[in-house]
């Protein structure tokens, strides 16, 4: 097989994601032609124990070759045992699990063989969607633009409408879907917002013993402390013009802003530094959006979406409400970036990574 898909037409692509946050490994399938949605598939997702978050959590800031295979290990077998479930895939997009990203540094690193994963499932793998997006001096984030724009189309939006990712970090993409190409000029403007939900996760995780805080019920119960969130505001990536792109741990001083608060309060400051974020990040759209569609964990917590609603001028709401899967968006966004890799089309541009020109990541590897 050569490097384009040998199939023509639609495509069956299965992509998988395993996020920041470290709850475990979203896969799913998607119809599509590498332009347009043509449908969806079926969708399953595989949990990370608890021994293995904490092998991902050890190796967070590694880089290749500094000890993270393990890491490794855990990311391949969870993989292997959740996409071997799936049926009648053409393509598999497999992004792997960020370890250390540093766009102005050291690159990118996502741990994970696209080769091994190829042979294990007898299927072409596309995978390092990130790498050439950096050399071609791209942040390599956010990459689920252009499947946001695909997704405005579908839904039939008729002018500007906001996708807000909020998983262990926040990205916005703002997409006029009135333009045809998303690598058009105008068609989306992308860029990291800030941390979502990956503070607050550690937070209970270190203090209670819980992966995250379901339904917000401890920040609920606390109140945000004004001069925390005014420090942690100061930061100067706030006001820097995007695209931009952040590390998990970018913002380590948060921890400290919040150590001397009791959990409940912690947990309420935490989150409202996430809705600060965005609400920062929104001036920089160039036009206000009919609606934010907010997708990734952070939808299910009600005081976070209680934050933004309250806050923000457009209907805030999550992506479900328009007929979307908000836990596996990503997941089939991935999917999708795979058949227009092997296609040959483009899968970021300078408006959503701060690339040169527009750019198709991605390896293809054939078992």
């Amino acid at each position: 097989m050569s490097k384009a898909v040998a199939k023509k037409g639609p495509v069956r692509a299965l992509g998988a994601m395993s996020g920041t946050s470290l709850d475990g490994v979203d896969a799913a399938v998607i119809v599509t032609d590498g332009l347009d949605i043509l449908g969806f598939g079926e969708s399953d997702y595989r949990e990370y124990t608890e021994e293995e978050r904490a092998v991902l959590s050890a190796a967070l800031g590694l880089w290749p070759g500094e000890g993270e295979e393990k890491a490794a290990e855990v990311v391949m077998a969870a993989h292997e045992a959740l996409l071997g479930r799936f049926r009648d895939i053409d393509l598999v997009g497999f992004h792997g699990q960020t370890l250390a990203h540093e766009p102005r540094g050291r690159g990118t690193h996502q741990v994970g063989d696209g080769d091994a994963l190829a042979t294990a499932l007898n299927l072409p793998v596309v995978w390092d969607f990130r790498s050439a997006d950096i050399e071609m001096g791209g942040e390599g984030a956010p990459l689920a633009s252009f499947y946001h724009h695909a997704c405005a189309r579908w839904i039939g939006a008729q002018g500007p409408v906001a996708f807000l990712n909020m998983g262990g970090v926040g990205n916005l993409t703002w997409v006029d879907p009135r333009i045809a190409r998303p690598e058009a000029e105008g068609a989306l403007l992308s860029f990291d917002t800030g941390p979502a939900n990956a503070p607050v996760n550690d937070l209970v995780w270190a203090r209670r013993g819980l992966a995250y805080d379901k339904d917000g019920e401890l920040a609920r119960q606390g109140e945000v402390e004004t001069g925390a969130l005014e420090l942690f505001l100061d930061d100067p990536y706030f006001s820097r013009i995007p695209p931009k792109s952040l590390d998990r741990n970018a913002f380590p001083e948060m921890m400290s802003l919040v150590r001397e608060l009791k959990d409940e309060d912690a947990a309420a400051t935490l989150m409202g530094m996430a809705a600060a974020a965005v609400l920062r990040g929104m001036e920089h759209c160039p036009e206000p959006p009919e609606m934010l569609l907010v997708t990734g964990g952070g939808r299910k917590n009600p005081v976070l979406m209680e934050m933004l609603s309250v806050s923000l001028d457009c209907p805030v709401q999550p992506v479900e409400e328009v007929g979307l899967d908000g836990d596996m968006l990503e997941a089939q966004a991935f999917g999708y970036l795979a058949v227009r890799v092997s296609r040959g089309l483009p899968t970021s541009c300078p408006s959503t990574t701060g690339v040169k020109m527009s750019v198709g990541g991605g390896k293809v590897s054939r078992p």
